[in-house]
This record gives C-alpha cells, sequence and structure tokens, in this order.
C-alpha cells in the first residue's frame, strides 16, 4: 500500500508516477502496461510496464517507498494480501485464524498453506515469519516499520524497540512463535479493527530462513539471490533500468495468474512515456500536466484523487526553522490551488491538512475531515505570511535567511522545487532557496540522515486508519526525519494506539492532527495526490489500492487485444 497503499514522502510519488507513501502510503504512473514491448504479443500474456525509478530494495524488513512495496507485492504474499475492493483475502494463511481469549490477551492461530511454496520448491513454514520479524525489530537489523508490530497490538511489539526498557531487544518476547512448521501463533494485548489488514503489508511477510542465512549480506540484492512466494518471481533486475517479473510456477494460486510475464522499464521522463504509449508499447500511463489537456477527451483517460498526501518537510534542527513564525510564512506563503490547477493539472486538490479526506469514516460515519475540513488557517494567506515573517527575522535577528531545499531529480519534481522557490523567495523578502537535486537513493539517505532544511515529502497510507499518517511525526519516530518533538502530539498518539474506545480514539487522533498543523506548523501541507491515467481497455482487473501497496498484477490479463 499506505500503500499508503504507497507508506508514502512527496517525492517518492513525484518519482513514482511523474510523483510521496507507506506507511505508509504511491507510485503515480505506477504500472504503465503494454503487450509488444519486448516483441510479445497480448495474447501471449505480457505486460510491459514503466516506472519512473530503480528499487531501492528488495530485504522486506527495510523497505520505505513505494516501488520497492509494489514489486514486493507481486512476488511475495504475507498471511493476507488485499482483493480488488481492497480488503484483506487469504493468503499464505489456509484459513481464518482461530481466537481464544486469554488473561485479556488474545491468541490468534494461523495455518499455513500446505502447498505453500517459496520459489525452489521448499515449504514456506511459520518459522519464516518468525524469522523475518524478529530479524525487523532486532536493533541490529531493525526495520523503520519496525513500529508496525505495536501498531497492530501484537504483544511486546513497542518495548522491544524501546530503548531503556527491560524488553529492549529481546526479539523472542515478541508475541508471535511457531508451535510447528505450519502453525504460526500471534498473541495481541490491543485488538485494533484493522488487524488483518496490517498484515498485508510487506514488513509481515515472511523470508526463507535457511537461504537468507546462506545468502548474508546478498539476500536480495539481486534477482538470484532471493525466493519468491508470490505469484511472480524475479527473471531479471538490471538495476536502473528495469526488471522483468515471469509467473511463479510454484505459487499455490498459479492457475489464477492470467500473465506469463511483465517487463518494467525505468522511465523518468513522461514525454517519453506518453510516446510508449501512443505507439503501443505500454497499456497504462501516468501524465503530467503537460499532457492532460491532450488526452482529457480520450476514452481511455480518466482521473482519480488517493487518500496520498504531499507535503513539505521543515528541519527543525535548522536554527531559522525551529522558529515558529518563519514556519507559518512558510505555510501560508504557498500557493496551492495554482500547484494544482495548473502545474498538475491532474485531479489532485489543494490542502492544508495531512490526514485525507474520503479515506476513513469514524464510528459515528462521518470523513475523518468533517472536525476541519477546509484544513488548518484556511482563512489566512500572503498576508499573514509577511507578518509572519517579519516577526520571525526579528526573533532571529536577522534580515535574511538561506535555506536549501532537497528534492528528487525527476522531471515534475524538479518543476515543483522550482514553483516553491517562486512562492517562498517572490512573497518572503530576505529568503533565498537553493534547490538541491538528488537521485532517489541518495535523496532517502540525505532525508534520512537529516541533512536537508526543506524537503519534498509524500505518504500514502499503509492501512485503513488515520494512525498511519500520524504516527509518522512521533518523537524520534523512523519517518518524523526532521527534528520534531512535542509531548502533547506524543501523549495523545500513543494514547489513541492503546484506546479501546472508538469515539475517544477518533478525538485524540484528531487533536494530534490539530497540534501538528496548528499549534506547531511542523510540515507544510501541499496537496492530495490526484491521477491522470490513460489505460487501454484491454487490460483487465488491474487493481489499484488505496492502502499498502499501490498495484497488485495477480489478476491482470490481456483481453481482446
Amino acid at each position: 500500500m499506505k500503500k499508503s497503499r504507497w507508506t508514502l514522502v512527496l517525492s517518492l510519488v513525484l518519482v513514482l508516477s511523474v510523483f510521496l507513501s507507506a506507511c505508509g502510503g504511491g507510485s503515480n504512473n505506477g504500472g504503465n502496461s503494454g503487450g509488444d514491448g519486448d516483441g510479445d504479443s497480448a495474447s501471449e500474456q505480457v505486460l510491459n510496464l514503466v516506472e519512473t525509478a530503480e528499487i531501492p530494495s528488495m530485504d522486506t524488513t527495510q523497505a520505505t517507498d513505494a516501488t520497492s512495496f509494489n514489486a514486493m507485492n507481486q512476488v511475495f504474499e504475507g498471511l493476507y494480501r488485499l482483493d480488488e475492493n481492497n480488503e484483506p483475502t487469504l493468503g499464505m494463511a489456509a484459513e481464518e485464524p482461530t481466537e481464544e481469549e486469554k488473561d485479556g490477551e488474545t491468541v490468534y492461530t494461523f495455518t499455513i498453506r500446505d502447498d505453500a511454496k517459496w520459489s525452489d520448491g521448499s515449504d514456506v513454514v511459520a518459522d519464516d515469519f518468525i524469522y523475518a520479524w524478529h530479524k525487523a525489530l532486532n536493533p541490529d537489523t531493525i526495520s523503520p516499520y519496525a513500529s508496525m508490530f505495536g501498531t497492530a497490538g501484537i504483544k511486546n511489539g513497542n518495548a522491544i524497540i524501546t530503548e531503556g526498557d527491560p524488553l529492549y531487544g529481546k526479539v523472542e518476547e515478541l508475541g508471535a512463535k511457531a508451535v510447528d512448521e505450519k502453525t504460526l501463533e500471534i498473541t495481541v494485548d490491543t485488538k485494533v479493527p484493522y488487524f488483518k489488514s496490517l498484515l498485508t503489508f510487506a514488513t509481515f511477510y515472511p523470508q526463507p530462513k535457511a537461504y537468507a542465512d546462506e545468502q548474508g549480506e546478498q539476500f536480495a540484492l539481486e534477482a538470484d539471490t532471493m525466493l519468491y512466494n508470490g505469484p511472480f518471481v524475479f527473471a531479471e533486475w538490471n538495476h536502473g533500468e528495469g526488471w522483468t517479473f515471469e509467473k511463479n510456477a510454484e505459487y499455490w494460486d498459479a492457475e489464477t495468474v492470467s500473465l506469463e510475464k511483465i517487463t518494467t522499464k525505468v522511465v523518468q521522463d513522461t514525454a517519453t512515456t506518453v510516446n510508449l504509449y501512443e505507439t503501443g508499447k505500454i497499456d497504462r500511463a501516468g501524465l503530467s500536466a503537460d499532457f492532460v489537456d491532450q488526452f482529457k477527451d480520450n476514452e481511455e483517460f480518466s482521473t482519480i484523487v488517493e487518500p496520498t498526501m504531499y507535503f513539505m518537510r521543515m528541519n527543525q534542527e535548522t536554527e531559522a526553522l525551529a522558529n515558529k513564525d518563519i514556519r507559518k510564512a512558510l505555510y501560508l506563503a504557498y500557493d496551492r490551488e495554482g500547484l494544482v490547477n495548473v502545474l498538475l493539472n491532474n485531479g489532485s486538490v489543494a490542502a492544508k491538512y495531512f490526514v485525507p479526506k474520503d479515506f476513513v469514516n469514524g464510528p459515528d460515519g462521518d470523513d475523518f475531515r468533517e472536525f476541519s475540513p477546509d484544513g488548518f488557517y484556511a482563512d489566512q494567506g500572503e498576508e499573514e505570511a509577511k507578518e509572519a515573517w517579519e516577526k520571525g527575522l526579528e526573533a532571529l535577528g536577522t534580515d535574511s535567511v538561506e535555506l536549501e531545499f532537497l528534492t528528487t531529480d525527476n522531471d515534475l519534481a524538479a518543476k515543483i522545487a522550482e514553483y516553491a522557490k517562486d512562492q517562498f523567495e517572490t512573497k518572503l523578502d530576505g529568503l533565498t532557496l537553493t534547490i538541491n537535486k538528488q537521485p532517489w537513493k541518495q535523496f532517502l539517505e540525505l532525508e534520512d540522515s537529516g541533512d536537508f532544511d526543506i524537503s519534498t515529502g509524500g505518504w500514502g497510507p499503509d492501512y485503513p486508519d488515520p494512525m498511519t499518517f500520524l504516527y509518522m511525526f512521533e518523537t524520534d519516530g523512523a519517518y518524523n526525519r526532521m527534528g520534531y518533538s512535542s509531548e502533547k502530539y506524543d501523549e495523545l498518539v500513543s494514547g489513541a494506539k492503546k484506546e479501546t474506545d472508538e469515539a475517544k480514539r477518533w478525538k485524540m487522533m484528531q487533536d494530534a492532527e490539530k497540534v501538528l498543523m496548528e499549534e506547531d506548523i511542523a510540515i507544510v501541507p501541499t496537496y492530495q495526490k490526484g491521477n491522470a491515467v490513460l489505460k487501454k481497455d484491454y487490460v483487465k482487473d488491474f487493481y489499484v489500492h488505496t492502502f499498502g501497496a499501490d498495484y497488485s498484477y495477480k489478476w491482470a490479463k490481456i483481453e481482446g487485444k
């Protein structure tokens, strides 16, 4: 998913589509597909795809981006996977688990399918799950998504990753164990309504223990240093150029899989993508604003609004950005309407909020956004931005500020960065913004290390709950990345994670967003993602998800070409 669908940096979306996720959540051009890119006909069930970014990681415990999660969703599988309606459907699990209430805890007992196999023919066993989950929680190999175990309510999931806790690093204390080869037991001390949806996420996938140990540091670095238990396998992975999937003959549900081959090439330029589409080389193309008017009347054109948010991180370890008035000035100076109507022109929606609209409803049936439908500071603009800016400069004792804007080298990302530079420098006297464009992998490394002032960000949901967005900015959280820390915010988020009264939990999450956006102005939200897409009508059952991985190719097929 988010994937959040794709647990989702704006640059991620910029990089992936003409792209944020997740989670936690998405790839916008995601899965441009076709039938004859390598000379194969559509009748042979060959799908050719385009992505705008290389896959940074195929280690399910280490990935953080939509490109990786999308690839993983095609070649790996957890206890569940998402279906066409974004509902969890059985994957490696043979049937729904039994439930037993014991001492205030719930024990789920899963049976792994007898025909669940790795691509070398070996059995997928319960200990493969335990191996991967312990790896994700071990301080030496900790996953950026390690907090997902606590989010799922799994016993001791939070304590194991909390420094100073008596259980810190004691992965054997996790509430999960392999009873035997085909029986996996999970104990939760907090029941969450999206438990099964969480188990579809890549962090909860198994890894082949013996094989992974044998590969050591080379595991999952190449197509031939992985084993696969999903609908497809990697046939080739040419780093920086593209990759090829082929149908997995060992997959338990191989009869359902129609596609025999999927090729993906890395193409960053939208004009090239459009040319490939028009010449019949691909079947699905994400469009940038330059091409929307050209194709908007085409029967193959459509737009959708997704629950993926784009924003700017403001690194509060930078002296100027530690000042709330400076942050407020940046927040208010940015013209979101101009961005979505002119530069994007793809159905995206201007946003002064962080949890997306039309994503999830609360216990009262209302959309989460109903408490603040227009977002925060919706009635303020350029005039208030200038006032806040002058106040901030006075507090800093200066009449000028120089900031660096970290973004990716994707074409749209560069345009959005230039737009931000123009907005800020034109409206805020004394501000100089320098743009630092980096390839996707290097961008992530710089952002992870906090080596930036402002960075483009985006996030798609990893599971269907507002917490998939709000947990990001807890103090020292893996996706905080900007030195933000608020005791009030932390208390609300951690409290909501434990609260069992849904009405109270909902209110706590809304209060948390208000602290983040109104009281602290920690980030600059810019827009909620829209997608302008061309898709050939002979591509059937190409499922797009609203959280977690963006796409599923398991059910896709070519018909009537």
